[in-house]
């Protein structure tokens, strides 16, 4: 019997140099889209599917993650003493239980499966998901979710794929395509970041996954790999022959924050799902139309 996929990781310890000066002294994952954390949005997706401990792989200077997933009690006394119910539900309502978050350090910038390698202890012997911050989905049942329904029915490893052009491919992990049936595609391998003339296909890994703990044995290695760092794409290929490893074409749109476009174009298409502000942000998206 399977069991059930009650972990999440989030890697939350990267720089962020590509938002800065903003991101000088604020962790990257606490930029607002609309009026919440980027981090806010995937702890929510982690519990919508089910998640119930939370795991954040963390740096330097991650501190305000910690504060924005706990009390903030002067906040919470001022705005109680004050009467506002509503703003004061939005700071502590939404709260996870008491224990059901963990921090660890990921000490060096050693690559993405460095990060989930770091959180070995708290994981143990059961599988677990993987959700990257900068890869926001929108979509109406959440990307987790519609993974772990997946997961229930196959086990092995999955990770989230989309199609991309050819000429994108160098940025992403390509599967090399076994079989394909509707949204589950079985892969015979996997390339990190390929040439696009190279490219097995145009299949990409975004940032959610679902993993069996055998990973760690094979993130136990260190073996660098693409840019030097320790890749959890190799790991997972590693893998296949022994774990199956599975790409689930997830129904939503994927936006990523990593750069500066993707990320505001998230707050456009965010703002436009919110029933309280679609109406106003068209207005003001045909006014800037309407200029050019």
């Amino acid at each position: 019997m399977k069991k059930k996929v009650r972990k999440v990781v989030f890697p939350v310890g990267g720089l962020g140099t590509r938002f800065l000066p903003a991101t000088k002294s604020m962790p990257k994952e606490m930029l607002p889209v609309v009026d919440r954390p980027i981090i806010h949005y995937a702890f929510d997706e982690a519990r919508a599917a089910g998640i119930e401990q939370f795991i954040f792989v963390t740096g330097r200077n991650k501190s305000a993650i910690e504060d924005h997933f706990d009390h903030s009690y002067e906040l919470q006394h001022t705005l109680s003493s004050r009467d506002k119910h509503n703003e004061l539900a939005l700071t502590r309502d939404w709260l996870p239980p008491a224990g059901s978050i963990s921090y660890t350090r990921q000490q060096d910038p050693l690559g993405l499966g460095h990060a989930v390698w770091c959180a070995r202890n708290l994981i143990g012997d059961e599988p677990f998901a993987v959700i990257l911050a900068d890869d926001m989905v929108l979509s109406e049942k959440p990307c987790l979710g519609q993974m772990i329904e997946q997961y229930n029915k196959t086990g092995g490893n999955m990770a989230a794929v989309m199609d991309v052009p050819r000429e994108k491919t160098k940025s992403y992990g390509i599967l090399d395509i076994e079989n394909s049936e509707g949204k589950l595609v079985t892969a015979r391998g996997l390339v990190e970041k390929p040439d696009p003339k190279n490219a097995p296909s145009t299949l990409s890994i975004i940032g959610r996954y679902i993993l069996e703990p055998g990973i760690f044995d094979v993130l136990e290695t260190q073996k660098k790999g693409s840019g030097g760092e320790i890749q959890l794409t190799d790991a997972m290929n590693t893998m296949i022959g022994k774990t199956p490893f599975y790409g689930y074409r997830f129904d939503g749109k994927r936006y990523d924050c990593g750069n500066r476009v993707g990320y505001v174009e998230a707050n456009i298409a965010f703002a436009l799902d919110r029933a309280d502000m679609k109406d106003r942000v068209m207005e003001i998206m045909k006014q800037f139309v309407s200029k050019e």
